[in-house]
């Protein structure tokens, strides 16, 4: 479920603060050293760095 309009545009990652990017069912951090993967789940971002994926 995509995320409702201009939200992706405010959001960014809590421990980088770069901007994110939206990858199903994720968002994606853009930084360069961070690239953490966190969930959305019910329409809702979860933006905790705990429930937050590392890269592969």
């Amino acid at each position: 479920m995509p995320l409702e309009a201009g939200l992706l545009e405010i959001l960014a990652c809590p421990a980088c603060h770069a901007p994110l990017k939206e990858q199903d069912p994720e968002l994606i951090c853009t930084g360069q050293d961070c690239g953490l993967a966190y969930p959305v789940r019910d329409g809702i971002p979860v933006l905790l760095v705990d429930e937050a994926r590392r890269p592969a």
